[in-house]
């Protein structure tokens, strides 16, 4: 039967079903990115291989949703399709960053987690760890409790004082522990001991039964950190750790730099 046909056919796994309009748009689409000053649609249409009238339809519909734009008769790639590309080297910077993580979580044997302190919040951009060295877990928001923890330290310790002031204003220096910094005084006496690019540590005062370490890393005017957290038990493995972190983070400080910018 015809039906039985077609419907063998459509679940032939070898034959791919393939859209035959997406597939003309793209070719449109790949032949403008192609000129950074623009093309007529006769062009486009000669370039992707499309009848003009077939190309003219296309060109609109992709113009109405922003993935090209037309300007003086020549067509452009629109903002539609840069965000599109944006996306694939923000997922791409972001894959670069675990491949470091995970490499880095290997060679020092403990959690890594890698953050930023961008647009007055604290942002935790990525963390690598495996089930027999589980990272710690963010049971109170990072981005609130950056006192009690060596990551958030670590990046207040980059900021001059105006930043660092605006922050406490809408992030209280609050206790989370009983080992927690005890007052926004405290903690400013403290990040003013602190020598530059030096690691930061703390004992339990974002979360009982663990301890962490954070090493500050420059790329510009951005404040970022590379940290470790281990089990209270091991705290005699913590100087050692990071010791080791900082070593491994300056044979990749270049590609980390690259991918601070997302």
């Amino acid at each position: 039967m015809p039906g039985g046909e077609l419907l063998s056919s459509v679940h032939n796994a070898g034959v791919p079903t393939l859209i035959g309009s997406v597939q003309r748009a793209l070719r449109l689409l790949e032949a403008a990115g192609s000129h950074s000053e623009g093309a007529p649609a006769k062009q486009l249409a000669r370039e992707a291989g499309l009848p003009l009238p077939t190309a003219y339809h296309l060109l609109r519909t992709l113009t109405h949703e922003g993935y090209l734009r037309r300007e003086s008769g020549v067509f452009f790639l629109g903002d539609a399709a840069g965000r599109l590309a944006g996306g694939g080297l923000q997922q791409k910077r972001r894959s670069m960053i675990l491949d470091s993580l995970a490499h880095f979580r290997d060679a020092v044997g403990a959690p890594v987690y890698f953050a930023v302190y961008r647009e007055g919040e604290i942002e935790v951009v990525g963390v690598s760890d495996t089930p027999a060295n589980p990272a710690c877990e963010e049971w109170a928001d990072f981005r609130e409790t950056g006192h009690a923890h060596a990551i958030g330290q670590c990046l207040l310790g980059q900021l001059d004082e105006k930043t660092r002031k605006d922050h406490f204003d809408r992030h209280p220096v609050e206790a989370v522990t009983p080992y927690t910094v005890a007052d926004q005084h405290a903690l400013e006496q403290r990040i003013g001991s602190m020598e530059r690019m030096q690691p930061v540590t703390e004992r339990q005062e974002y979360v009982l039964g663990t301890v962490c370490a954070a090493i500050p890393i420059t790329a510009g005017d951005t404040a970022a950190t590379m940290a470790i957290s281990l089990p209270l038990h091991q705290e005699n493995r913590l100087l050692y750790v990071v010791d080791r972190l900082r070593s491994e983070v300056g044979a990749l400080l270049s590609t980390l730099s690259f991918s601070i910018s997302i």
